[in-house]
Protein backbone atom coordinates (compact mmCIF):
# COMPACT_ATOMS: atom_id res chain seq x y z
CA UNK A 1 0.00 0.00 0.00
CA UNK A 2 1.25 3.59 -0.33
CA UNK A 3 1.95 5.59 2.51
CA UNK A 4 0.02 8.40 3.81
CA UNK A 5 1.75 12.24 3.24
CA UNK A 6 3.50 13.00 6.64
CA UNK A 7 3.08 16.32 7.76
CA UNK A 8 6.62 17.91 8.71
CA UNK A 9 6.54 20.29 11.50
CA UNK A 10 7.77 21.29 14.66
CA UNK A 11 5.30 20.97 17.59
CA UNK A 12 4.37 22.92 20.91
CA UNK A 13 7.33 20.52 23.29
CA UNK A 14 9.76 21.48 19.72
CA UNK A 15 9.37 17.39 19.08
CA UNK A 16 8.32 16.00 15.83
CA UNK A 17 4.60 16.30 14.98
CA UNK A 18 4.32 13.73 11.85
CA UNK A 19 0.89 13.16 11.25
CA UNK A 20 -1.13 11.33 8.44
CA UNK A 21 -3.66 13.86 7.02
CA UNK A 22 -4.21 14.58 3.21
CA UNK A 23 -7.60 15.61 1.63
CA UNK A 24 -9.93 13.94 -0.79
CA UNK A 25 -12.29 16.48 -2.38
CA UNK A 26 -12.37 16.59 -5.58
CA UNK A 27 -11.59 13.58 -5.88
CA UNK A 28 -13.80 12.36 -8.68
CA UNK A 29 -12.05 14.86 -11.03
CA UNK A 30 -8.97 13.53 -10.75
CA UNK A 31 -9.81 9.74 -12.08
CA UNK A 32 -8.06 10.74 -15.14
CA UNK A 33 -5.41 11.94 -13.75
CA UNK A 34 -4.14 10.22 -10.88
CA UNK A 35 -3.24 6.61 -9.82
CA UNK A 36 -5.13 4.70 -7.58
CA UNK A 37 -3.23 5.80 -3.80
CA UNK A 38 -3.56 1.81 -3.30
CA UNK A 39 -2.48 0.84 -6.83
CA UNK A 40 1.17 -1.10 -6.97
CA UNK A 41 3.06 0.65 -8.91
CA UNK A 42 5.39 -0.91 -11.63
CA UNK A 43 9.42 -0.69 -10.58
CA UNK A 44 11.25 2.06 -11.94
CA UNK A 45 13.35 1.32 -14.77
CA UNK A 46 16.81 2.71 -15.25
CA UNK A 47 17.64 4.24 -18.49
CA UNK A 48 20.65 4.12 -20.20
CA UNK A 49 22.13 7.09 -21.40
CA UNK A 50 23.99 7.52 -24.65
CA UNK A 51 25.94 21.70 -20.84
CA UNK A 52 26.01 27.86 -24.84
CA UNK A 53 26.42 26.96 -21.37
CA UNK A 54 24.05 28.67 -19.53
CA UNK A 55 26.14 29.87 -16.62
CA UNK A 56 24.92 30.54 -12.56
CA UNK A 57 21.25 28.64 -12.38
CA UNK A 58 21.06 30.05 -9.08
CA UNK A 59 22.41 32.44 -6.18
CA UNK A 60 22.14 31.48 -2.46
CA UNK A 61 23.77 33.37 0.89
CA UNK A 62 26.64 30.41 0.80
CA UNK A 63 27.15 29.87 -2.81
CA UNK A 64 26.61 30.09 -6.21
CA UNK A 65 24.80 26.79 -7.40
CA UNK A 66 26.14 26.21 -11.40
CA UNK A 67 27.50 24.12 -13.83
CA UNK A 68 30.60 23.50 -12.03
CA UNK A 69 32.09 20.77 -10.50
CA UNK A 70 29.70 17.80 -11.93
CA UNK A 71 31.47 14.50 -10.85
CA UNK A 72 30.72 11.88 -13.19
CA UNK A 73 27.85 10.22 -13.86
CA UNK A 74 28.64 7.12 -15.84
CA UNK A 75 30.03 3.97 -15.42
CA UNK A 76 32.91 2.45 -16.66
CA UNK A 77 31.05 1.22 -19.45
CA UNK A 78 30.20 4.66 -20.43
CA UNK A 79 26.33 4.34 -19.87
CA UNK A 80 24.31 6.06 -17.67
CA UNK A 81 25.40 4.50 -13.76
CA UNK A 82 22.65 6.27 -12.13
CA UNK A 83 19.49 8.48 -12.87
CA UNK A 84 19.37 12.31 -11.22
CA UNK A 85 17.52 12.29 -7.90
CA UNK A 86 14.03 14.22 -8.57
CA UNK A 87 11.91 16.31 -6.25
CA UNK A 88 8.52 17.06 -7.35
CA UNK A 89 7.52 20.44 -5.55
CA UNK A 90 3.30 21.01 -5.85
CA UNK A 91 1.52 23.42 -4.52
CA UNK A 92 -1.28 25.86 -4.81
CA UNK A 93 -0.45 29.14 -6.70
CA UNK A 94 2.28 31.75 -4.63
CA UNK A 95 1.77 29.03 -2.19
CA UNK A 96 5.94 29.05 -1.75
CA UNK A 97 7.54 26.74 -3.86
CA UNK A 98 10.20 28.31 -5.86
CA UNK A 99 10.60 29.74 -2.39
CA UNK A 100 11.28 26.05 -0.73
CA UNK A 101 12.87 24.68 -3.72
CA UNK A 102 15.80 27.16 -3.11
CA UNK A 103 16.02 26.77 0.25
CA UNK A 104 16.05 22.97 -0.24
CA UNK A 105 19.01 23.65 -2.65
CA UNK A 106 20.75 26.18 -0.61
CA UNK A 107 20.58 23.50 2.30
CA UNK A 108 21.73 20.50 0.23
CA UNK A 109 24.96 22.32 -0.77
CA UNK A 110 26.04 20.12 -3.84
CA UNK A 111 27.65 22.20 -6.88
CA UNK A 112 25.39 20.60 -9.86
CA UNK A 113 21.38 21.19 -9.34
CA UNK A 114 19.02 21.90 -12.08
CA UNK A 115 15.65 23.64 -11.26
CA UNK A 116 12.98 23.26 -13.36
CA UNK A 117 9.19 25.75 -13.21
CA UNK A 118 6.47 24.16 -14.58
CA UNK A 119 5.45 28.04 -15.13
CA UNK A 120 7.86 27.44 -18.22
CA UNK A 121 5.80 25.11 -20.20
CA UNK A 122 2.20 26.91 -20.44
CA UNK A 123 1.15 25.85 -24.04
CA UNK A 124 1.20 28.26 -27.16
CA UNK A 125 -2.14 30.13 -27.09
CA UNK A 126 -4.34 30.44 -30.30
CA UNK A 127 -5.52 34.44 -31.24
CA UNK A 128 -8.58 33.34 -29.34
CA UNK A 129 -7.29 32.20 -26.01
CA UNK A 130 -4.66 35.21 -26.30
CA UNK A 131 -7.63 37.77 -26.38
CA UNK A 132 -8.99 35.77 -23.33
CA UNK A 133 -6.11 36.11 -21.71
CA UNK A 134 -5.78 39.64 -22.14
CA UNK A 135 -9.05 40.31 -20.71
CA UNK A 136 -8.20 37.90 -17.67
CA UNK A 137 -10.86 35.15 -18.60
CA UNK A 138 -8.12 32.41 -19.62
CA UNK A 139 -7.75 29.91 -17.61
CA UNK A 140 -4.25 29.08 -16.75
CA UNK A 141 -5.26 27.46 -13.69
CA UNK A 142 -6.19 24.04 -15.94
CA UNK A 143 -4.48 20.83 -16.52
CA UNK A 144 -5.06 21.83 -19.89
CA UNK A 145 -3.18 25.13 -19.99
CA UNK A 146 0.21 22.77 -19.51
CA UNK A 147 2.74 21.18 -22.19
CA UNK A 148 2.90 17.63 -20.28
CA UNK A 149 4.26 16.31 -23.52
CA UNK A 150 7.01 18.72 -23.08
CA UNK A 151 7.35 18.78 -19.63
CA UNK A 152 7.84 14.70 -19.65
CA UNK A 153 9.94 14.43 -22.07
CA UNK A 154 12.13 17.48 -20.77
CA UNK A 155 12.42 15.60 -17.11
CA UNK A 156 13.24 12.47 -18.78
CA UNK A 157 16.06 13.60 -20.76
CA UNK A 158 17.26 15.38 -17.62
CA UNK A 159 17.29 12.18 -15.34
CA UNK A 160 19.28 10.87 -18.02
CA UNK A 161 21.59 13.38 -17.65
CA UNK A 162 21.19 14.58 -20.79
CA UNK A 163 21.24 18.34 -21.82
CA UNK A 164 17.49 19.93 -23.10
CA UNK A 165 16.12 23.06 -24.04
CA UNK A 166 13.76 25.11 -22.06
CA UNK A 167 10.83 27.64 -23.44
CA UNK A 168 10.87 30.70 -21.72
CA UNK A 169 7.56 31.89 -20.82
CA UNK A 170 6.21 35.73 -21.34
CA UNK A 171 3.80 36.27 -18.46
CA UNK A 172 3.11 40.24 -19.74
CA UNK A 173 2.15 39.26 -23.05
CA UNK A 174 1.20 35.62 -22.49
CA UNK A 175 3.32 33.97 -25.18
CA UNK A 176 6.81 31.41 -25.35
CA UNK A 177 9.36 34.01 -26.26
CA UNK A 178 11.99 32.94 -29.82
CA UNK A 179 14.70 31.95 -27.70
CA UNK A 180 15.01 28.80 -25.25
CA UNK A 181 17.69 28.36 -22.24
CA UNK A 182 19.45 25.40 -22.33
CA UNK A 183 19.58 23.42 -18.99
CA UNK A 184 22.04 20.06 -18.38
CA UNK A 185 21.29 16.99 -16.19
CA UNK A 186 22.12 17.31 -12.64
CA UNK A 187 22.91 15.16 -9.55
CA UNK A 188 19.23 16.73 -8.32
CA UNK A 189 16.48 17.96 -10.30
CA UNK A 190 13.82 20.01 -8.76
CA UNK A 191 10.67 20.20 -10.49
CA UNK A 192 8.25 22.65 -8.71
CA UNK A 193 4.83 23.80 -10.56
CA UNK A 194 1.36 23.93 -9.28
CA UNK A 195 0.04 20.90 -11.31
CA UNK A 196 3.55 19.04 -10.82
CA UNK A 197 1.63 15.90 -9.79
CA UNK A 198 -1.28 16.31 -12.20
CA UNK A 199 0.24 13.44 -14.80
CA UNK A 200 0.05 9.33 -13.89
CA UNK A 201 3.80 9.17 -15.85
CA UNK A 202 5.04 12.37 -14.86
CA UNK A 203 4.51 10.98 -11.22
CA UNK A 204 6.46 7.70 -12.12
CA UNK A 205 9.69 9.96 -12.24
CA UNK A 206 9.51 11.58 -9.49
CA UNK A 207 11.23 10.35 -6.40
CA UNK A 208 9.93 12.62 -3.94
CA UNK A 209 6.87 14.46 -4.03
CA UNK A 210 6.24 17.72 -1.70
CA UNK A 211 3.30 19.04 -1.23
CA UNK A 212 3.90 22.94 -0.09
CA UNK A 213 0.93 23.99 2.19
CA UNK A 214 0.05 27.70 2.48
CA UNK A 215 -3.10 29.53 3.78
CA UNK A 216 -5.06 30.69 0.79
CA UNK A 217 -5.35 34.24 2.61
CA UNK A 218 -1.42 34.30 2.34
CA UNK A 219 -1.23 32.67 -0.87
CA UNK A 220 -3.59 35.53 -2.41
CA UNK A 221 -1.37 38.41 -0.99
CA UNK A 222 1.54 36.89 -2.51
CA UNK A 223 -0.13 36.66 -5.75
CA UNK A 224 -1.75 40.16 -5.75
CA UNK A 225 2.16 40.83 -4.89
CA UNK A 226 3.59 39.23 -7.88
CA UNK A 227 1.47 39.53 -10.39
CA UNK A 228 0.78 43.35 -9.81
CA UNK A 229 4.50 44.33 -9.44
CA UNK A 230 6.56 41.59 -11.35
CA UNK A 231 3.76 40.92 -14.10
CA UNK A 232 2.15 44.36 -15.14
CA UNK A 233 -1.28 43.50 -14.15
CA UNK A 234 -4.02 45.72 -12.73
CA UNK A 235 -6.02 44.59 -9.47
CA UNK A 236 -9.40 44.32 -10.84
CA UNK A 237 -7.68 41.58 -13.17
CA UNK A 238 -5.68 39.52 -10.85
CA UNK A 239 -8.65 39.85 -8.74
CA UNK A 240 -11.53 38.24 -11.32
CA UNK A 241 -8.80 35.54 -12.27
CA UNK A 242 -8.22 34.73 -8.69
CA UNK A 243 -12.25 34.32 -8.19
CA UNK A 244 -13.17 32.72 -11.41
CA UNK A 245 -10.02 30.31 -12.07
CA UNK A 246 -7.46 30.18 -9.65
CA UNK A 247 -9.00 29.21 -6.37
CA UNK A 248 -11.59 26.88 -8.09
CA UNK A 249 -8.94 25.20 -9.47
CA UNK A 250 -7.27 24.90 -6.07
CA UNK A 251 -10.09 22.99 -4.71
CA UNK A 252 -11.19 20.78 -7.89
CA UNK A 253 -7.11 19.95 -9.09
CA UNK A 254 -4.57 20.98 -6.91
CA UNK A 255 -5.13 20.52 -2.88
CA UNK A 256 -6.06 16.79 -3.89
CA UNK A 257 -3.04 15.89 -5.37
CA UNK A 258 -1.93 16.33 -1.52
CA UNK A 259 -2.68 13.02 -0.73
CA UNK A 260 0.04 12.03 -3.04
CA UNK A 261 2.62 13.71 -1.78
CA UNK A 262 5.15 12.01 0.21
CA UNK A 263 5.57 14.65 2.39
CA UNK A 264 3.63 17.81 2.84
CA UNK A 265 5.36 21.29 4.31
CA UNK A 266 2.46 23.32 6.50
CA UNK A 267 3.59 26.98 6.63
CA UNK A 268 6.21 26.96 3.22
CA UNK A 269 9.45 28.54 3.31
CA UNK A 270 8.87 29.09 7.19
CA UNK A 271 9.09 25.46 7.98
CA UNK A 272 12.99 24.94 8.35
CA UNK A 273 12.25 21.75 10.09
CA UNK A 274 10.51 19.83 7.33
CA UNK A 275 13.58 21.41 4.74
CA UNK A 276 15.89 19.84 7.20
CA UNK A 277 14.06 16.76 6.98
CA UNK A 278 14.07 16.87 3.15
CA UNK A 279 17.65 17.70 2.81
CA UNK A 280 18.65 14.60 5.25
CA UNK A 281 16.92 12.15 2.79
CA UNK A 282 18.56 13.49 -0.32
CA UNK A 283 21.94 13.55 1.15
CA UNK A 284 21.46 9.67 2.23
CA UNK A 285 20.12 9.20 -1.47
CA UNK A 286 22.69 11.05 -2.94
CA UNK A 287 25.43 8.99 -0.94
CA UNK A 288 23.68 5.58 -2.50
CA UNK A 289 24.75 6.40 -5.66
CA UNK A 290 28.38 7.78 -5.37
CA UNK A 291 30.70 5.52 -7.81
CA UNK A 292 34.38 5.55 -8.65
CA UNK A 293 35.19 5.83 -12.47
CA UNK A 294 38.81 6.49 -12.12
CA UNK A 295 39.17 3.22 -9.76
CA UNK A 296 36.93 1.45 -12.15
CA UNK A 297 39.25 2.57 -15.36
CA UNK A 298 42.53 1.49 -13.60
CA UNK A 299 41.52 -1.71 -13.14
CA UNK A 300 39.57 -2.99 -16.48
CA UNK A 301 40.71 -4.05 -20.29
CA UNK A 302 44.08 -4.87 -19.26
CA UNK A 303 46.27 -6.93 -21.34
CA UNK A 304 44.06 -6.49 -24.58
CA UNK A 305 44.90 -5.84 -28.24
CA UNK A 306 44.82 -2.42 -29.00
CA UNK A 307 41.20 -1.37 -30.24
CA UNK A 308 40.72 -1.53 -34.12
CA UNK A 309 39.31 2.12 -33.88
CA UNK A 310 43.03 3.33 -33.30
CA UNK A 311 44.60 4.85 -35.72
CA UNK A 312 48.58 6.04 -34.73
CA UNK A 313 50.24 8.37 -36.86
CA UNK A 314 52.92 6.52 -38.80
CA UNK A 315 56.27 6.61 -36.61
CA UNK A 316 58.73 7.84 -39.52
CA UNK A 317 62.27 9.11 -39.01
CA UNK A 318 60.70 12.61 -38.58
CA UNK A 319 57.69 11.82 -36.35
CA UNK A 320 60.22 10.07 -33.76
CA UNK A 321 62.77 12.66 -33.86
CA UNK A 322 60.04 15.34 -32.49
CA UNK A 323 58.99 12.77 -29.74
CA UNK A 324 62.84 12.87 -28.36
CA UNK A 325 63.15 16.29 -28.87
CA UNK A 326 59.44 16.94 -26.82
CA UNK A 327 60.03 14.58 -24.27
CA UNK A 328 63.58 15.40 -23.24
CA UNK A 329 63.10 17.10 -19.95
CA UNK A 330 66.33 19.33 -20.83
CA UNK A 331 64.33 20.75 -24.30
CA UNK A 332 63.49 24.28 -23.72
CA UNK A 333 60.23 25.81 -23.55
CA UNK A 334 60.39 27.27 -26.77
CA UNK A 335 61.31 24.13 -28.83
CA UNK A 336 59.21 22.46 -26.58
CA UNK A 337 56.50 24.75 -28.48
CA UNK A 338 57.62 24.41 -31.81
CA UNK A 339 57.51 20.69 -32.15
CA UNK A 340 54.81 20.20 -30.48
CA UNK A 341 53.07 22.27 -32.97
CA UNK A 342 54.35 20.55 -35.63
CA UNK A 343 53.25 17.39 -34.22
CA UNK A 344 49.80 18.84 -33.83
CA UNK A 345 49.60 19.72 -37.53
CA UNK A 346 50.94 15.94 -38.56
CA UNK A 347 47.84 14.76 -35.72
CA UNK A 348 45.16 16.68 -37.52
CA UNK A 349 45.85 16.92 -41.04
CA UNK A 350 46.21 12.62 -39.91
CA UNK A 351 42.66 12.68 -38.27
CA UNK A 352 40.87 14.53 -41.22
CA UNK A 353 41.73 12.02 -43.80
CA UNK A 354 38.91 9.98 -41.78
CA UNK A 355 36.10 11.75 -42.47
CA UNK A 356 33.46 11.19 -45.47
CA UNK A 357 34.00 12.38 -48.57
CA UNK A 358 32.50 11.97 -51.92
CA UNK A 359 33.14 12.36 -55.24
CA UNK A 360 33.17 15.52 -57.35
CA UNK A 361 34.38 16.70 -60.48
CA UNK A 362 35.24 20.44 -61.11
CA UNK A 363 36.59 22.00 -64.21
CA UNK A 364 40.45 23.29 -64.39
CA UNK A 365 41.38 26.76 -65.90
CA UNK A 366 42.51 24.77 -68.86
CA UNK A 367 38.95 24.00 -69.19
CA UNK A 368 39.07 20.27 -68.62
CA UNK A 369 37.44 18.45 -66.16
CA UNK A 370 38.88 16.80 -63.07
CA UNK A 371 37.86 14.04 -60.67
CA UNK A 372 37.86 14.47 -57.21
CA UNK A 373 36.58 14.17 -53.56
CA UNK A 374 35.32 16.94 -51.45
CA UNK A 375 34.11 16.82 -47.62
CA UNK A 376 30.09 15.27 -47.92
CA UNK A 377 29.27 16.45 -43.73
CA UNK A 378 27.93 19.50 -42.94
CA UNK A 379 30.19 21.00 -40.63
CA UNK A 380 33.51 20.45 -38.75
CA UNK A 381 33.29 21.42 -34.79
CA UNK A 382 36.65 21.10 -32.69
CA UNK A 383 36.37 20.96 -28.97
CA UNK A 384 39.03 21.41 -27.24
CA UNK A 385 39.37 20.25 -23.29
CA UNK A 386 40.82 22.95 -21.37
CA UNK A 387 43.80 23.65 -20.40
CA UNK A 388 45.92 21.48 -22.77
CA UNK A 389 43.65 21.02 -25.33
CA UNK A 390 43.52 24.42 -26.41
CA UNK A 391 47.36 24.43 -27.43
CA UNK A 392 45.49 22.21 -30.47
CA UNK A 393 43.26 24.85 -31.22
CA UNK A 394 45.56 26.69 -33.91
CA UNK A 395 46.81 23.83 -35.99
CA UNK A 396 43.14 22.84 -36.47
CA UNK A 397 41.95 26.59 -37.42
CA UNK A 398 44.96 26.17 -39.87
CA UNK A 399 43.87 22.92 -42.01
CA UNK A 400 40.39 23.69 -41.27
CA UNK A 401 38.76 26.49 -42.98
CA UNK A 402 35.64 28.63 -40.52
CA UNK A 403 36.08 25.39 -37.99
CA UNK A 404 34.17 26.50 -35.17
CA UNK A 405 35.51 25.69 -31.70
CA UNK A 406 34.21 24.76 -28.61
CA UNK A 407 35.52 24.28 -24.87
CA UNK A 408 35.35 21.84 -21.86
CA UNK A 409 36.98 22.23 -18.56
CA UNK A 410 37.70 19.31 -16.65
CA UNK A 411 39.34 19.05 -13.53
CA UNK A 412 40.77 16.51 -10.95
CA UNK A 413 38.87 17.01 -7.40
CA UNK A 414 41.98 16.92 -5.20
CA UNK A 415 40.02 14.98 -2.44
CA UNK A 416 38.15 12.31 -4.20
CA UNK A 417 40.70 11.40 -7.79
CA UNK A 418 37.99 11.69 -9.53
CA UNK A 419 37.07 14.38 -12.50
CA UNK A 420 34.86 17.10 -12.29
CA UNK A 421 33.09 18.48 -15.36
CA UNK A 422 33.21 22.66 -14.59
CA UNK A 423 32.74 24.38 -17.64
CA UNK A 424 31.76 24.03 -21.25
CA UNK A 425 30.56 26.12 -23.89
CA UNK A 426 29.45 24.30 -27.19
CA UNK A 427 28.38 25.84 -30.19
CA UNK A 428 24.84 25.66 -31.32
CA UNK A 429 23.14 22.66 -33.41
CA UNK A 430 26.67 20.86 -32.47
CA UNK A 431 24.45 17.11 -33.25
CA UNK A 432 25.00 17.83 -36.53
CA UNK A 433 28.77 18.34 -36.74
CA UNK A 434 31.54 15.56 -36.87
CA UNK A 435 33.23 16.64 -33.79
CA UNK A 436 37.42 16.56 -33.25
CA UNK A 437 38.10 16.20 -29.39
CA UNK A 438 41.58 17.42 -28.62
CA UNK A 439 43.75 16.97 -25.60
CA UNK A 440 47.04 16.39 -25.57
CA UNK A 441 47.43 13.49 -23.40
CA UNK A 442 45.35 10.72 -22.48
CA UNK A 443 46.19 8.43 -19.32
CA UNK A 444 43.60 6.20 -17.46
CA UNK A 445 40.93 8.01 -19.80
CA UNK A 446 38.42 9.39 -17.31
CA UNK A 447 38.39 13.03 -18.81
CA UNK A 448 38.48 12.00 -22.25
CA UNK A 449 34.75 9.55 -21.69
CA UNK A 450 34.05 12.98 -19.35
CA UNK A 451 34.20 14.95 -22.65
CA UNK A 452 32.61 12.10 -25.15
CA UNK A 453 29.80 11.68 -22.56
CA UNK A 454 29.07 15.34 -22.95
CA UNK A 455 29.29 14.94 -26.76
CA UNK A 456 26.75 12.49 -26.52
CA UNK A 457 24.45 14.41 -24.19
CA UNK A 458 23.99 16.75 -26.25
CA UNK A 459 23.37 14.06 -29.48
CA UNK A 460 26.10 14.29 -30.87
CA UNK A 461 26.10 10.77 -32.76
CA UNK A 462 29.32 8.43 -31.68
CA UNK A 463 30.50 7.93 -34.81
CA UNK A 464 30.89 11.15 -35.94
CA UNK A 465 33.52 11.99 -32.97
CA UNK A 466 37.44 11.80 -33.05
CA UNK A 467 39.19 11.63 -30.01
CA UNK A 468 42.92 13.53 -31.07
CA UNK A 469 45.39 13.24 -28.64
CA UNK A 470 49.22 13.75 -28.71
CA UNK A 471 49.87 10.96 -26.41
CA UNK A 472 48.17 8.05 -24.90
CA UNK A 473 48.32 5.24 -22.84
CA UNK A 474 47.02 2.02 -23.43
CA UNK A 475 44.93 2.03 -20.66
CA UNK A 476 42.81 5.57 -21.68
CA UNK A 477 42.78 3.85 -25.23
CA UNK A 478 41.31 0.67 -24.23
CA UNK A 479 39.07 2.72 -21.78
CA UNK A 480 37.60 5.19 -24.16
CA UNK A 481 37.50 2.19 -27.11
CA UNK A 482 35.53 0.13 -24.59
CA UNK A 483 32.82 2.64 -23.41
CA UNK A 484 32.10 3.97 -26.79
CA UNK A 485 33.43 1.31 -29.37
CA UNK A 486 32.25 3.76 -32.38
CA UNK A 487 34.86 6.60 -31.56
CA UNK A 488 38.10 6.89 -33.85
CA UNK A 489 40.70 7.53 -31.70
CA UNK A 490 43.84 9.33 -33.33
CA UNK A 491 47.38 10.32 -31.66
CA UNK A 492 50.98 10.02 -32.56
CA UNK A 493 51.89 7.69 -30.09
CA UNK A 494 50.70 5.27 -27.42
CA UNK A 495 52.63 4.63 -24.57
CA UNK A 496 52.40 1.31 -22.54
CA UNK A 497 52.16 2.06 -18.18
CA UNK A 498 50.47 4.57 -16.09
CA UNK A 499 52.07 4.87 -12.72
CA UNK A 500 50.31 5.14 -9.25
CA UNK A 501 49.31 8.98 -9.43
CA UNK A 502 47.80 7.78 -13.26
CA UNK A 503 50.72 9.71 -15.14
CA UNK A 504 51.59 7.94 -18.34
CA UNK A 505 55.57 6.52 -18.38
CA UNK A 506 57.51 7.31 -19.98
CA UNK A 507 55.00 9.73 -21.07
CA UNK A 508 55.41 13.85 -21.46
CA UNK A 509 55.36 14.89 -18.32
CA UNK A 510 52.51 17.57 -17.44
CA UNK A 511 52.29 19.08 -20.88
CA UNK A 512 50.35 22.38 -19.82
CA UNK A 513 53.24 23.05 -17.76
CA UNK A 514 55.84 22.92 -20.16
CA UNK A 515 53.67 24.56 -23.04
CA UNK A 516 52.71 27.31 -21.22
CA UNK A 517 55.72 27.81 -19.00
CA UNK A 518 53.92 27.47 -14.94
CA UNK A 519 53.83 25.41 -11.82
CA UNK A 520 51.08 24.24 -11.27
CA UNK A 521 49.07 22.59 -8.46
CA UNK A 522 48.44 19.12 -8.40
CA UNK A 523 45.22 19.06 -9.34
CA UNK A 524 45.91 20.99 -12.62
CA UNK A 525 48.37 18.47 -13.71
CA UNK A 526 47.38 17.25 -17.04
CA UNK A 527 48.46 14.03 -16.62
CA UNK A 528 45.75 13.81 -13.75
CA UNK A 529 43.48 16.03 -15.70
CA UNK A 530 43.44 14.80 -19.24
CA UNK A 531 43.29 10.73 -18.29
Amino acid sequence: MSSPPMYAGVGISGCWALGAEGSTSGAESLDRLYPAVGAARPPRKRTTSQCKSEPPLLRTSKRTIYTAGRPPWYNEHGTQSKEAFVIGLGGGSASGKTTVARMIIEALDVPWVVLLSMDSFYKVLTKQQQEQAASNDFNFDHPDAFDFDLIISTLKKLKQGKSVTIPIYDFTTHSRKKEWKTLYGANVIIFEGIMAFADKELLELLDMKIFVDTDSDIRLVRRLHRDIGERGRDIEGVIKQYNKFVKPAFDQYIQPTMRLADIVVPRGSGNTVAIDLIVQHVHSQLEERELSVRAALASAHQCHPLPRTLSVLKSTPQVRGMHTIIRNKETSRDEFIFYSKRLMRLLIEHALSFLPFQSCTVQTPQGEDYEGRSYSGKQITGVSILRAGETMEPALRAVCKDVRIGTILIQTNSNTGEPELHYLRLPKDIREDHVILMDCTVSTGAAAMMAVRVLLDHDVPEDKIFLLSLLMAEMGVHSVAYAFPQVKIITTAVDKKVNNLFRIIPGIGNFGDRYFGTDAPPYWSDDTLDT
